[in-house]
């Protein structure tokens, strides 16, 4: 192992030391790059109340990242010729809302079929408690119509997922978890991954969590027939880094179908995977989120860079992690909230940044001169001190948070950058000075 990388491992090693402490975080990690692992840790609990600890084994649910093995079923299918992607949903779901015929898998896959999310209706608390086939979930929301013209807008529909994962049912003749055992997940390896129930006996399976103020408390209960191909598999670290080596590495999919998973259509998704470029460089991922788990998986295809991160506990800072695990990776240099030191800057400079600023249509970002510094408050949130770290670069002390402001060629700023959990949000300048 070169020098270098063996200092970025150990760095790595620290970074999650830090982001477990107080089990902010619980879980499992793994990097490889050029198909080697050059890292993997393992931090706190898989049973919180029995103090059992994570192992490299250790099975989580990983929630939407489901949604890749879902794209990939109905690629293998398409390649079989048993399915086109433009052909409609009718074609398999006769059932279908008339009005959602039309719409076609492509559109399913990315999310531009303006099927409406059944995760979005009102009786969705209620409805994740019961078991369900594919079509009684859709039955909740077969009375919508659809939200917009297939193809004219994206919008994240889990509904879309559970309807691909009834198609691959249809057509296959087989059960979802069979389909994907046969034909993804034992052609690869993935021993350790499937469809997690809430009644079967699975080894090394760690219960879910949830961060709150007192603590962390047993997560929700979803019955796990209802997220089905938007959501229900678990799997391991290991078994995720051999998903993107045989998906990336052409033994699963032609080259022409994986071309076609990952060409974004809109809002930078592909097909069951977001394409983007950060920091120069193209990342495929995709996160997840259910009761009591959060994942994330990247792959970098400069160096052929693979990032899991699995969390028992949600509000765990499980994609800052997976983006602190790339920077390393690739040589960057990562700071640590407590390693952060505050300068002083002169009143004058901080005057200029004072103003509001638009981070969506419904939050707002105030930030106010105080008593020589500047804080910032959200909308219907009470407001925080901030602390320069360059004349235009600062950081919070509370969370593991930062903001950047951004001026024009006039020195005018145009806007602020927030910087927090592993995501940047940009908020445009709309005054000069609170309300």
């Amino acid at each position: 192992m070169a020098a270098g990388l063996a200092q970025d491992t150990a760095r790595m090693s620290v970074v999650m030391k830090a982001q477990a402490a107080n089990d902010r975080f619980m879980g499992s990690v793994l990097v490889a790059k050029d198909g080697a692992v050059i890292f993997e840790q393992s931090v706190g609990w898989a049973n919180f109340e029995w103090k059992i600890a994570h192992t490299p084994t250790t099975k989580f649910r990983i929630g939407s990242v489901t949604k890749q093995f879902t794209a990939a079923a109905i690629l293998l299918l398409a390649e079989r010729g048993k399915l086109a992607l433009d052909d409609p949903l009718s074609k398999f779901v006769p059932s279908a809302p008339e009005t959602w015929k039309p719409v076609t898998v492509r559109q399913l896959l990315n999310h531009t079929g303006g099927v409406p999310s059944l995760t979005d209706h009102p009786n969705y608390a209620t409805n994740k408690l019961r078991p369900a086939t594919p079509a009684q979930s859709i039955a909740h929301v077969a009375d919508k119509a659809l939200e917009f013209t297939p193809g004219e807008k994206f919008k994240y529909s889990n509904s879309g997922y559970v309807l691909l994962g009834w198609i691959v049912e249809v057509v296959s003749g087989l059960g979802y978890e069979a389909f994907l055992r046969e034909n993804i997940f034992r052609p690869l390896g993935m021993n350790d991954s499937g469809l997690d129930s809430n009644t079967a006996v699975i080894p090394e399976r760690a219960a879910g969590y949830v961060a709150g103020p007192k603590g962390l408390t047993n997560a929700g209960y979803v019955d796990m027939h209802v997220p089905h191909g938007a959501g229900a598999l678990y799997s391991t670290p290991a078994d995720l880094h051999r998903w993107t080596q045989g998906l990336f590495g052409g033994r699963l999919l032609s080259a022409a179908s994986l071309e076609e998973m990952i060409t974004p259509a809109r809002s930078n998704y592909a097909l069951g995977l977001f394409v983007a470029t950060q920091k120069g460089r193209k990342v495929i991922s995709h996160g997840g989120g259910i009761e009591g788990f959060n994942a994330q998986l990247a792959y970098y295809p400069e160096g052929k860079v693979t990032v899991v991160v699995l969390a028992n506990n949600n509000g765990s800072p499980f994609a800052a992690i997976a983006e602190q695990l790339a920077a390393l990776t690739f040589g960057e240099t990562v700071r640590l909230a407590a390693e952060r030191k505050a300068i002083a800057v002169p009143a004058a400079v901080l005057q200029r940044y004072v103003g509001v600023y638009q981070l969506n249509p419904r939050v707002t970002n105030t930030i106010r001169l105080v008593e020589g510094g500047l804080t910032t408050q959200l909308t219907g949130q009470p407001a925080i001190p901030v602390f320069a770290e360059t004349e235009k670069e600062f950081f919070l002390k509370v969370v593991d948070a930062q903001m950047e402001f951004v001026t024009n060629e006039q020195g005018k700023v145009t806007h602020l950058l927030q910087h927090q959990g592993g995501r940047t949000q940009e908020a445009l300048r709309i005054g000069d000075g609170p309300p």
